[in-house]
């Protein structure tokens, strides 16, 4: 049975809705750089070079996997959602991490822990079609 047939179209519609987020997110870091630095922006000038370099690296990375999460939610083979799902969820990992180790825990960080609930649920259940397809 072809793969792409066995993945719910939950999660395909799951993984584009956290790619479009991920495109949005991005393509707002090009117009309004202070969503980079949400936690404070005590001593960072704002309208620096580098602070507007910073902030479009953050942009284009969050474009980049949005653009890829949107291909593998559009393709639907379950490997590549699973991949490109487990770079996202390692994100938000180190998004907890960080929040937690600078004492910024808050709404961002809790909706970080729901986001990687929701992308360790899908990489889960992308695991288990391809155990289930590999008769394993």
């Amino acid at each position: 049975m072809d793969s792409k047939a066995l993945v719910p179209k939950w999660t395909r519609i799951v993984v584009g809705l956290l790619a479009v987020a991920n495109v949005a997110f991005g393509a707002s870091n090009y117009f309004k750089s202070d969503s980079l630095f949400q936690n404070s922006t005590i001593g960072i000038d704002l309208a620096s070079t580098a602070a507007k370099f910073s902030s479009y690296e953050f942009g284009a990375r969050n474009l980049a996997i949005g653009i890829a999460l949107l291909i593998v939610a559009t393709v639907g083979v379950p490997e590549t959602i699973a991949i490109v799902t487990i770079i996202r969820a390692l994100i938000e990992l180190q998004s907890i991490i960080i929040a937690l180790l600078a004492g910024t825990f808050g709404v961002g960080t809790i909706v970080a822990i729901v986001m990687l609930g929701v992308e360790l649920f899908v990489v889960k259940t992308m695991f288990g079609i391809v155990a289930k397809r590999d008769g394993k």
